[in-house]
């Protein structure tokens, strides 16, 4: 069963003022999970402060319109350490909302006083119980789970909100079910599930069978339905966009224009649409770098989106999306990176990321829907 939404009229280009913006601190990360897609984790190369400087400068204008946000994500962010971490935030001071990713191990009550000082929104990464953490280990091999355990343990301690972000590797019967009542105990009050990508350094297979998938969704949605007190990401997302098509609206889910997502590496380079393909390069599409905001104002960056080769060929790519897929409404194209990292190039169309988190996620839904609906057999 698919629900399709009416098509957007026009090209969907890139807007020039984003949502957010994703800063890299570092490069470094302190643990080494099998499925990282990040190139130069285990090298400490840190942001200078003028780089942060230089986004502040052009976020301002941004924030005084409404609420932005800046993320820090790694590496490991607080690998930076919180005096650099502090003075990279500094220029941001007044105009934003701070989120950092962490894989928690570095948590402790100084940085969760750190955190508290800075009204920093933190989100964890885990991905569940001890016996679904064996893909995230320190560098020299062994678990993590203790460590993330203890970070979340002081967030409890000290009263601080905490999302949460689990990356499945091996959809299966029954898993969904387990993790939900997992982070329902963890206490976390945004939960996020990603299925693992095939991107970046991580080469692993993500094709799985379609009904393990799509039953996978189906099961966390009937999880969440027995006890609703997390926001669920994917899930209510896919409510919200299937209620819209009920109300005839859903051709206003989707922004008429793709948020760029600008990710200002380390080195004050600017990276759009997709966050995991900084610090890559390719010898046709260079280093997939927009600019530098150390040589030109992020705004003019963004202004300029669609002058880079692969963003032009990647929005030729959501355009045969448009044309082709009854999921188009969904997902608005999926994202540059699965396209590269799994295609080659950004003109392709579906992809194993698409078939997992977003065209079985809408049917999971579904078929929860209709297995529930009155009258249904059971």
């Amino acid at each position: 069963m698919v629900v399709a939404g009416q098509p957007h009229s026009g090209m969907r280009g890139v807007t020039a003022v984003p949502s957010y913006v994703v800063m890299q601190p570092t490069t470094l990360c302190n643990l080494d999970c099998v499925y990282c897609y990040l190139p130069h984790r285990a090298v400490d190369r840190r942001m200078p402060v003028p780089v942060a400087a230089a986004v502040a400068a052009a976020v301002r204008p941004w924030a005084a319109s409404g609420r932005f946000s800046v993320v820090w994500h790694g590496g490991e962010p607080l690998a930076a350490g919180r005096e650099h971490l502090a003075a990279l935030l500094a220029p941001f001071e007044g105009t934003v909302e701070h989120h950092v990713q962490t894989n928690a191990t570095l948590i402790d009550d100084a940085w969760c006083e750190f955190f508290a000082a800075h009204r920093m929104r933190v989100s964890v990464s885990v991905d569940g119980p001890r016996w679904r953490n064996t893909d995230r280990v320190t560098r020299s091999g062994q678990p993590a789970y203790d460590r993330i355990r203890r970070g979340v343990a002081a967030l409890r301690r000290h009263g601080l909100p905490f999302s949460a972000l689990a990356v499945v590797s091996r959809p299966e019967p029954g898993l969904a079910g387990e993790l939900y009542d997992y982070f329902l105990d963890l206490g976390c009050d945004v939960l996020g599930i990603n299925i693992e990508e095939a991107e970046g350094v991580n080469t692993r297979s993500n094709a799985h069978p379609a009904d393990a998938v799509t039953g996978f969704w189906a099961e966390l949605v009937a999880a969440w339905r027995r006890a609703p007190r997390i926001h669920l990401r994917e899930i209510e997302w896919s409510l919200r966009y299937a209620a819209a098509v009920l109300d005839g609206t859903s051709d206003e889910v989707l922004p008429r224009q793709l948020d760029p997502i600008p990710t200002i590496g380390h080195d004050g380079s600017v990276t759009l649409l997709s966050p995991e393909l900084a610090g890559f390069t390719h010898p046709r599409y260079g280093d997939f770098s927009s600019g530098n905001v150390l040589a030109r104002p992020l705004g003019e960056i963004l202004a300029d989106a669609a002058v880079t080769p692969w963003v032009r060929e990647f929005l030729t790519g959501v355009e045969a999306c448009r044309s082709g897929c009854p999921y188009f409404g969904f997902c608005g194209g999926g994202h540059a990176a699965n396209r590269y990292f799994e295609h080659g190039r950004f003109d392709g169309t579906e992809t194993e990321h698409c078939r997992n988190s977003k065209i079985r996620l809408l049917e999971g839904v579904l078929e929860h829907a209709r297995e529930h609906q009155p009258g249904a057999a059971r």
